[in-house]
């Protein structure tokens, strides 16, 4: 059952010292107390395990859930405690108030663990656990999206290799070889091609030669590939490479890049997929650029969609944990809010919402601020998912605020400057402006806002007292301090009763735009109704890739913008609430499979850096016990 922390200390250990020190109840309770039967659960050790989607469909017509996303304000590059605070409030309502209560939160990128973030299980005294497991390879899902992905691109390349060296009817003999006696087949995702040419021919050798033709050769421009390999790993020195320089591709040679796993489509439609069915033609139907002709070129083209969801079977069981106060807790997916679209997935929800029941909540976390998960957590999410949120929860912390009225830079692994440390009412007054219109971006969808103020230990009440009462006047259902960091669920009891109150408001949720408005519209309205800006400028790539989408019928998809994090525009120097700024498109993609298209806004890169002092520093292995330590 869900427990209250015992013997908290006064003085909060480090977040790995406390993870250790806690005694995970083994997963089969935990399944058991949620409501899962031991035939839907496939452990994964003692402490996690994979839940079968079957639990779904035996508990269909039970009534959902409360369904609770939490997002923030613009962060610092050191985080406000989004995950720490969707975990206290979990603890708070399962914990100390007594509600079935499910927690729903991503994967983390092992890229920003071993780089300057460090992991994502929450911290202090809201976490999930055990910590290690959870920030490593868990269960390996992002293992499996990294082999999908580059099995891809290795089949794009090979193809254009061996098209390059053959003409059709050898293309043809080597595609659909002949049997001893004669006889030809197809193997079964060839015939998704034919049915996208128009052949209904099911025996290979009555296609004519034209026909042999246009079904063996893709013909696919180079100039258009859009897919690139991937790396759970910051590493920057790939995001531009040159591939084809072996002795055997001669004249294959091309320029492509890595992006980082989390930012795979793979990924994305790990986190938006409904079924296993759903699955395989979301991967077949991945477009990974035109033929000469201008035409989309898919992963079933390739042959290779059926291989990309065996890969990926398995990953569509979402993971379960639980959380220090022995709370259940999903983790599932993890593409990053900045390059995707930033939150876990639909299945997780879909099952959590089932198991509270109508009386229960389900917290799930949308990545980094109100204008980046928060805004693709309704106009994507949901409108995959059919869910229909019941309250935001909005994390601000007295740090960033400072920052965004004007304090000195803030940046991960030095100090930071006295004027985060000591009263200053005039800088925090200031950098609200940032918070009031990310409450803002939430009222636009129609819901009730909660203001967590999760307090940091040099906070004043004066601090504390100001910003609740400027989420208040800018129209939050609520704001109140959160002290679940140090003290767990128990520091969060405020935020949980605030939360229930918000869940039986009357709201009426809407979507930012219509599914049929033009690629542009949509962009602008994203850019002038959550980020404040004045316009789009579209560099030439982008206004050709719009024109090329909107040719091909890819016009009707949701928009998944990608930008910086530290900034409401596109320019991470901008802080607070900037206005007047003319938004850069420099690019724009097409997750076909996922189902939205991405502008890339800016200097937005797909592939993170390592700074100076990355995490990895303090990150070891007691070779006596086995156990990590240094990790954050």
């Amino acid at each position: 059952m869900p427990h209250k922390l015992e013997n908290v200390l006064a003085r909060v250990p480090p977040d790995l010292e406390i993870a250790q020190g806690a005694q995970p109840l083994p997963i089969g309770q935990i399944a058991a107390e949620a409501g899962i039967l031991p035939e839907e659960l496939e452990p994964y050790g003692k402490y996690k395990a994979k839940v079968r989607l079957s639990v779904r469909e035996r508990l269909k017509d039970v009534p959902n859930g409360h369904y609770i996303v939490v997002t923030a304000i613009t962060p610092t590059p050191l985080g406000e405690g989004k995950t720490t605070t969707t975990v206290g409030l979990s603890q708070a309502l399962g914990a100390h108030l007594g509600k079935r209560v499910f927690t729903c939160i991503r994967q983390p990128s092992q890229g920003p663990t071993f780089g300057i973030k460090g992991g994502a299980a929450g911290g202090g005294y809201s976490q999930i656990i055990p910590m290690e497991e959870f920030n490593l390879h868990l269960t390996g899902d992002i293992h499996a999206i990294t082999a999908a992905n580059n099995l891809l691109a290795a089949a794009i390349d090979a193809r254009m290799l061996h098209e390059a060296a053959q003409d059709d009817e050898s293309l043809f003999e080597r595609l659909c070889p002949a049997a001893k006696d004669g006889s030809r087949q197809f193997a079964p995702v060839m015939l998704r091609r034919l049915r996208k040419l128009g052949i209904g021919k099911l025996d290979p050798n009555e296609l004519t030669a034209q026909e042999r033709g246009r079904f063996a050769r893709l013909d696919i421009d180079p100039a258009t590939i859009t897919w690139r390999r991937v790396l759970d790993t910051n590493d920057r020195m790939l995001r531009e490479i040159t591939i084809g320089q072996g002795p055997l591709e001669q004249g294959m040679e091309r320029v492509t890049g890595f992006d980082i796993t989390v930012a795979s489509e793979v990924m994305a439609i790990l986190a938006l997929t409904s079924s296993l069915a759903d699955m395989r033609e979301r991967l077949g139907r991945m477009v990974i650029g035109t033929n000469r002709a201008g035409e989309a070129v898919t992963a079933d083209d390739l042959g290779v969609g059926g291989a990309l969801a065996v890969l990926m079977k398995d990953t569509i069981m979402p993971n379960l944990m639980q959380t220090l106060e022995g709370t259940p807790a999903f983790v599932h997916a993890g593409p990053f809010a900045n390059i995707a679209h930033g939150n876990s997935s639909i299945v997780a929800d879909q099952i959590a919402l089932k198991l509270v029941g109508p009386e229960g909540y389900v917290v799930t976390e949308s990545g980094f601020g109100a204008d980046m998960g928060m805004e693709k957590f309704f106009n994507i999410k949901c409108r995959e998912s059919g869910l229909v949120p019941s309250c935001v929860v909005l994390v601000a912390t007295v740090r960033a605020l400072k920052m965004h009225g004007g304090g000195p830079k803030v940046i991960a692994g030095e100090p930071l400057h006295p004027d985060y440390t000591r009263e200053n009412l005039d800088l925090l007054g200031r950098g609200c402006a940032n918070m009031i219109k990310m409450i803002a971006n939430a009222r636009l969808f129609g819901l009730a806002v909660v203001v967590a103020v999760n307090r940091f230990m040099d906070d004043t009440p004066a601090e504390v007292d100001l910003v609740r009462e400027a989420a208040v006047r800018a129209g939050a259902s609520a704001a109140v301090s959160s002290n679940h960091w140090a003290q767990g669920g128990a520091g969060a009891v405020e935020l949980g009763q605030a939360v229930i109150r918000a869940c039986g408001m009357p709201g009426q949720f809407r979507f930012l735009y219509p599914l049929d408005a033009p690629i542009k519209h949509k962009i602008e309205t994203i850019v002038r109704e959550i980020y404040g800006g004045a316009g789009v400028e579209y560099l030439p790539q982008a206004q050709s890739k719009i024109e090329l989408y909107t040719r091909l019928g890819f016009d009707k998809l949701p928009i998944c913008m990608a930008k910086t994090h530290l900034s409401l525009s596109h320019d991470g120097r901008l802080k607070g609430a900037p206005t007047g700024f003319i938004v850069p498109v420099r690019d724009v993609r097409a997750s076909i499979g996922a189902g939205f298209l991405y502008p890339l806004l800016g200097a937005m890169s797909t592939m993170p850096g390592l700074s100076t002092r990355p995490a990895y520093y303090d990150v070891d292995l007691d070779p006596e016990t086995g156990r990590v330590i240094g990790l954050s």
